[in-house]
C-alpha cells in the first residue's frame, strides 16, 4: 500500500522487451536507502517489485496487461517518473489509500498557472469518471491529488509548487497520458450494493410468489 507522496524522481536507464513483457531499470537515490529484493515500489503510480538492486538502481518486470492498462509503455531510456516505497507501518499517511494498480489512463486536455499554483485538467472515460467526486482523493501518476472541479469528461486539480517541482507534474505538457488511480472505497461500495441488488431481486421469491404461479 501507498499513499500517494512521492519520495523522489528516478531515471530510467533502460527498457529491456522480453516477448511481450519488458523488464524495467530504474536509478534513483533516497529510495535504496532500505530497499530490498521483493520490495514493492509505485513507479507512476504502478506497484511494481524490485526483482534485481545494484547500486542505486533497480529492474522490475512489468508484464504486458500493465502496459495496455498504463502510461509505462510510453517510458524510454531517459524518462523521468515518480517513485515512492510502500509505506512503512509507522509512517505517516500524508496522502490516501493507494494501491498501485492503476485503473486507466487520462490525458491532459490543459494546463493553466494561477499565482503559485497550476490548474491541470484530466480527461479521461466514463468507467473512469463515475467514481470521482469533487474534493475526493485521486492518484495522478501515483501523486495523491484532490479534485478541485468535474466536467462531463473530466476533472481538474490545482497542483502546488512543491508538488510541481517534486514530481514529474512540471515535466508534462498538454496531451501527455497519466496514470489514473481512482479511491478504492468507491470502488467497494460500489461492488458491495452490487451484492445487496442482488440478494434483493433475490429474495422476492417467496411462499406467496410460488403459490400465485401455481408451485405449491
Amino acid at each position: 500500500m501507498f499513499t500517494g507522496i512521492i519520495e523522489e524522481t528516478g531515471t530510467v536507464s533502460s527498457i529491456r522487451r522480453t516477448g511481450i513483457s519488458s523488464v524495467l531499470t530504474i536509478d534513483a537515490d533516497k529510495i535504496f536507502s532500505d530497499l530490498k529484493l521483493g520490495d514493492s515500489v509505485a513507479v507512476n503510480g504502478v506497484c511494481l517489485t524490485a526483482s534485481d538492486i545494484k547500486g542505486h538502481s533497480f529492474s522490475a518486470d512489468v508484464m504486458n496487461e500493465t502496459f495496455q492498462r498504463s502510461s509505462l509503455s510510453e517510458l524510454k531510456a531517459g524518462s523521468h517518473v515518480n517513485l515512492e516505497r510502500a509505506m512503512a507501518s509507522g509512517g505517516r499517511f500524508g496522502g490516501h489509500i493507494v494501491t498501485g494498480h492503476v485503473d486507466a489512463t487520462g490525458t491532459i486536455a490543459s494546463i493553466e498557472k494561477d499565482g503559485n499554483a497550476v490548474w491541470y485538467r484530466i480527461n479521461t472515460v466514463p468507467d473512469i469518471m463515475k467514481y470521482i467526486v469533487e474534493k475526493g482523493s485521486i492518484a495522478i501518476d501515483g501523486i495523491s491529488l484532490t479534485v478541485a472541479k468535474l466536467y462531463d469528461d473530466g476533472f481538474s486539480v490545482s497542483v502546488i509548487p512543491h508538488t510541481a517541482s517534486h514530481t514529474i507534474l512540471s515535466e508534462k505538457k498538454t496531451g501527455n497520458k497519466v496514470n489514473l488511480e481512482n479511491d478504492i472505497i468507491g470502488k467497494y461500495v460500489e461492488r458491495l450494493m452490487g451484492f445487496k441488488e442482488l440478494k434483493t431481486a433475490q429474495s422476492s421469491i417467496d411462499i406467496g410468489f410460488l403459490a400465485k404461479n401455481g408451485y405449491i
